[in-house]
């Protein structure tokens, strides 16, 4: 009986542990990027998760669309789940010189 208990105490720390480092971490990066989506509107520039930066005509709530126009008169028609973030110029640029320079780094001591 007692090798039951024990067996069961260690799957419990183990699913425990598993939830905790694996679902849970999930779970808030899903409810921040709804958040995000939420919060954007036309007029707002945005990145697509497929590197498309353009500027949000419409939202459609009910069918999950999003027009976007990404030029002058081209206007392409997105799942809204497919808005990444909103267009930040600066941080983009920096985050690419984090990259580019951990890149260079990791070729030169290759």
């Amino acid at each position: 009986m007692y090798e039951f208990v024990l067996v069961f105490a260690i799957l419990a720390i183990l699913l425990g542990g598993y939830w905790a480092l694996i679902i849970f971490p999930k779970q808030r990066a899903f409810q921040h990027k709804q958040k995000v989506v939420r919060s954007l509107h036309a007029g707002d520039e945005i990145v697509t998760y497929g590197g498309i930066v353009g500027k949000i005509i419409d939202i459609d709530v009910d069918q999950g669309i999003s027009h976007v126009e990404i030029a002058e008169g081209v206007q392409i028609k997105l799942l809204t789940a497919a808005l990444q973030q909103e267009y930040n110029a600066e941080e983009l640029a920096y985050n690419a010189r984090l990259g580019s320079k951990d890149g260079a780094s990791e070729r030169t001591t290759s």
